[in-house]
Order: C-alpha cells, then structure tokens, then sequence
C-alpha cells in the first residue's frame, strides 16, 4: 500500500514539475510537451524564478522624512510597504517580492522590469496636490472648509478609480471625489469664478511630487468628477492614473541601491544551473550503484522521487528560485544521498553479525535514524539561522539558499526513511533478494569469516 502511495506521489510531482518546452532541458527531442497539462481544475504554471534567473530590476528603498517630521517613521514605512505593493498589482508585475527589512528599508524585486521603469514606477511619493494662485501669483494650496476645520485638498480626497481618457490631441485622467472632496472642490471652484479666466487666480494647478502636471481655467463648479488634463501620451495619463488609485508613500523614499539582470543573462543561468544539477545528480547515482549495487539502484530511484518531490514542492508553494536556491537544492541532493550510505552501512554490520537481510533491513534503519536525525536537525537549525540574518539585513540571496535548504532537508528525511525502505522491502522474496553479489554480500562473508578466524585464533591463544 506504501509503495502505491510513493509511485501515485511520485506520478504527480512529475506532471507538476514537467517543463513546458523538455527539449530545453533533456537531451533528445522525443520528450512530450508540458504545454496544457492539467489534474481536474488545477492548471500547471511556470517554475517561479528570481531575478538573477529570470531578469528584472532589483531596489532598496530607505526611508527620507524631513526633518520636521514627527510621525512614527516605522508605522510610516508600513503604510509605505503597502503603497508600493498597490502599485505593483497595479501595474500587473507578478510575482514580485516586497520586504520590510532593518534600517527603515523597502527591498523590491521586479522580475520582467527594466531598472527605469522600475524606479518611475516604485521611487515616486506619488503625492498629488491641487493648488491655486494667491493675490500675489504665487502657488499656494487650494483650501476649503470641512466640518469647521480649514483643509488643503490632496489626492486623499479622490476615489480610486480614476481612469486615462482622451481629451483632443491629448490625455487626461479622469477622477471622482470622496464626500470630503466634493465639498472641498467645491468651494474652492466657486471661489475661482469669482476671477475672469485670463485672472490667474482663476486657475486650478494639480502638482505631483512638486512638478505641475495640469494647470486650467475654471469654467464651472466642480463637484463630484473631473479631469486632469495635459498628458502627453496614452502611457503617462496610465501611469498617472495608476499611480493615483495605489495611493501616495505617507512617507518620502529613497533608493540607497539599484541594479538590473537582464533576461538573456537570467535564460542562460537556468541552462547552466539545470545542467549542473543534472550532472551532479548523475555522478551522486554511479557513486551509489557502483558501490553499494542493488542497493545503490534502490537508493538511486529513490533520489529521483526525492527530486521530483522537491521541486514539487518549490512550484506550489511557490519558492522563489535563485542561483543560490539552486545550490542550496543541489547540496541537498548529497545531504539526502548520506542518508542512506548511513542505512546501508548500518544494515551490512547487521549482516556481518549474520543477520537476516529483513531483519537487518529494520535493525539498520533503526540505528541509523538517531544519526540521520540530529545530522538533519542541525542543518535544520543553520537554515533557520541564515533565514534571520537574511529577512533581518534584506539579504534575499540568503534567505533563498536556507529556504531551499530546508526544504530539501526535511523532504530527504522521508525519501531516506519512507521511500528507500519500501523499495527495500518490495525485493524481499524474489531473486533478487538472494544474490549475494547485487548486496555486496561477498564483502559480508568475506568479513564475517576474517572476524570468525581472529576469534578462534585467539581463542586457541
């Protein structure tokens, strides 16, 4: 019944783990094709790839509060963390990661982003300002009265669902006001068409991030909907648009550091880190049946469930694989490989004390699962470790290699205990399981027989 559960677990991770172009990965070009595959209503995705994979920008944001700011900068960034991602869903940019780290920072990874457009997107505050000319022609905030209290009318005071729009030979965006807003516009609209329209303080001037984005006369009151005009493209008035429902940074941001990976160098490392894991899978696989034979084989086929698990496991999670990440998988590969030389060399001292191949099959997972388990837990720990630091100082590399390293550990222990002792206990009575060559028995005999002579010998002694 186990070996049912192991083969249906390992027929799945497979489907799931099936590269949607093989031919790229495998030699040959016989592989079927993984484009399309579906189990009931659930639908096969790409692998999720980071950026030193898949290319992408890459930004780290501190936060710059003036100098007469009094908030709390922490609960700020918070508020700035959340903006940031809006702006990200906004914008349609998957699989994006986002992070609070120590030091007031924002780390973002953008995959499929240029750097530029990345830091247009993300570095803005994004703080929309409706604006008015005083007696003296200068810009001063456009100011109203809401429940007693005289106020400056912001970006706050508009819904988000704005929306770009064509306006002649340019674009606009179109937006409607909260309660407070409508109130605010119109009072302060009413107030403008007291001026005639060549007057300045006719105008209203809508700011962004102190750059003038709009400046027209008042021809009417202004309640619930207007525009805001001047847009040279489709593009800006959608960006702007964007921009405005994700809402302003409560808090200015800077970027301390940026980098971009582009895609051909992101292609041409999944290549390389499949082929390397491949050959390291290969070389680990001779090892074992060349020098422990049936139960090298064994072993081996069960290094091959513990991978399709594994990266089963890193496409639903999903786990954002990095060069790191696959370093930290292909290094478990080994960790679960000494797993089971730790089993097999347990069960041929059991056979040396002339045990049967049963019982030394349990004697010797028993004995060496007190090994294996504090050797895992160990790593284990270290994972945990390098996690903090990384999530602690924005170090995503690192929390890429432990997250994947412990993943990888935990999922060796059972393909160590659970999947190679049932694959053990399948040969038990048939032929195979009397061939003393395919056991490597004859170093058994040869060494229980050594051991038998050095007792009699000293013995006759």
């Amino acid at each position: 019944m186990l070996f049912l559960f192991v083969m249906a677990l390992t027929a799945f991770s497979v489907i799931v783990v099936w590269p949607s172009q093989p031919d790229r990965y495998l030699p040959g070009e016989f592989w079927p094709q993984g484009r399309g595959i579906k189990v009931g209503s659930w639908e096969r995705e790409t692998m999720r790839l980071g950026l030193d994979l898949r290319g992408g920008a890459y930004m780290v944001l501190q936060a710059d509060p003036p100098a007469d700011y009094e908030g709390n900068v922490s609960e700020a960034l918070n508020g700035a963390k959340e903006v940031v991602e809006r702006r990200v869903n906004e914008f349609g940019v998957s699989e994006a990661e986002i992070q609070k780290t120590s030091g007031n920072r924002i780390s973002v990874q953008v995959p499929g982003l240029s750097l530029p457009d990345a830091q247009n997107l993300i570095g803005k505050t994004a703080s929309l300002k409706f604006m008015v000319y005083d007696d003296n022609q200068q810009l001063v905030p456009a100011m109203g009265v809401v429940d007693g209290k005289t106020v400056a009318m912001t970006g706050s005071d508009l819904k988000n669902n704005t929306y770009p729009a064509r306006q002649g030979t340019t674009f606009a965006v179109v937006f409607e006001t909260t309660g407070r807003g409508s109130t605010l516009m119109r009072q302060i609209t009413t107030k403008a068409l007291q001026y005639p329209s060549s007057d300045p303080r006719n105008y209203l001037v809508v700011m962004l991030d102190d750059q003038v984005l709009s400046q027209a006369a008042v021809q009417g009151v202004i309640a619930d909907t207007g525009q805001i005009t001047g847009q040279a493209s489709f593009s800006e008035a959608k960006n702007l648009s964007k921009q405005l429902n994700a809402g302003a940074l409560p808090i200015p941001l800077k970027i301390i550091q940026a980098s971009e990976v582009s895609a051909t160098l992101g292609e041409d490392s999944v290549l390389e880190s499949v082929r390397a894991g491949q050959v390291g899978l290969i070389a680990v696989m001779l090892f074992m049946i060349l020098y422990y034979r049936l139960p090298g084989v064994l072993a081996s086929a069960a290094l091959l469930v513990y991978t399709s698990i594994t990266l089963t496991v890193f496409k639903l999670w999903p786990v954002t694989l990095t060069l790191s990440g696959i370093a930290a998988f292909v290094l478990s590969i080994g960790i679960a490989v000494d797993a089971n030389i730790l089993i097999f060399e347990r069960m041929k001292e059991e056979l040396r004390r002339g045990r049967t191949l049963n019982a030394a099959i349990d004697i010797g997972f028993r004995r060496a699962w007190t090994s294996i388990r504090d050797s895992n837990v160990s790593t284990l720990i270290t994972c945990f470790i390098l996690f903090w630091f990384g999530n602690q100082f924005g170090a995503s590399v690192v929390k890429g290699f432990a997250l994947t390293l412990a993943i990888g550990v935990g999922i060796s222990m059972f393909s160590a205990i659970t999947v190679t002792r049932t694959f053990l206990k399948m040969v038990l009575g048939t032929p195979l399981a009397r061939s003393h060559f395919l056991f490597n028995a004859e170093e058994v005999k040869r060494s229980a027989t050594t051991s038998r002579r050095a007792t009699t010998a000293t013995a006759e002694e």
